[in-house]
């Protein structure tokens, strides 16, 4: 049995236990998922893993002042990393934005990353997101590492230092912050 088919029926316990979804804790393994993206490929997270150094999963939004005002970080950190081995996947949440919408706002703001639409909450509710935008960053073996705000008002680069300190082999801290912007409204 792998770490992560381990990791998975520990989960389900813990769900069966607690009658509903939990936070993902920091060093858990995230469940996989597999969706298809806006542009039209599958998404797995085991095989974004494989061959990454890390994944990084944003939660964000086309209609959300708070995400969109982190469109251009996002693109150049994606497009940054990208040559360090670090993918990023955005995920659109709900039913409050169409696929075709998404698709339209990350042609605008030039995001060349995935980008799959969520609209059952499926990917939301596995790593318990709450908010866009959110920022989960796993390690090559799917490991949480850091979960939480892009960057804070004041500019602190939250997600750049974690993915830094990711790559450079160093502790991240915080591994941890209070992600800030509007609710991932479920049905």
């Amino acid at each position: 049995m792998t770490r992560r088919m381990r990791t998975a029926a520990i989960f389900g316990l813990v769900l069966l236990a607690h009658g509903g979804l939990g936070a993902l804790e920091i060093g858990a393994v995230a469940p996989d998922f597999d969706m298809p993206t806006l542009g039209g490929r599958r998404f797995t997270l085991t095989e974004a893993e494989k061959g990454h150094s890390a994944v990084v999963i944003l939660f964000i939004s086309t209609i959300c002042p708070y995400s969109n005002y982190y469109n251009d970080l996002m693109r150049d950190m994606a497009a940054r990393f990208e040559k360090k081995g670090v993918v990023f996947v955005g995920v659109n949440s709900g039913t409050l934005e169409t696929a075709d919408e998404a698709r339209n706002h990350a042609r605008e703001h030039g995001h060349t990353f995935e980008i799959i639409k969520d609209p059952d909450d499926r990917i939301a509710d596995l790593l318990d997101a709450r908010r866009t935008p959110e920022a989960f960053l796993l390690d090559s073996h799917g490991t949480l590492r850091y979960h939480g705000r892009i960057a804070s008002k004041l500019s602190a680069p939250d997600l750049q230092t974690a993915i830094e300190s990711l790559l450079d082999g160093k502790p991240i801290r915080p591994a941890e912050t209070k992600a800030f912007g509007c609710a991932i409204a479920r049905k």
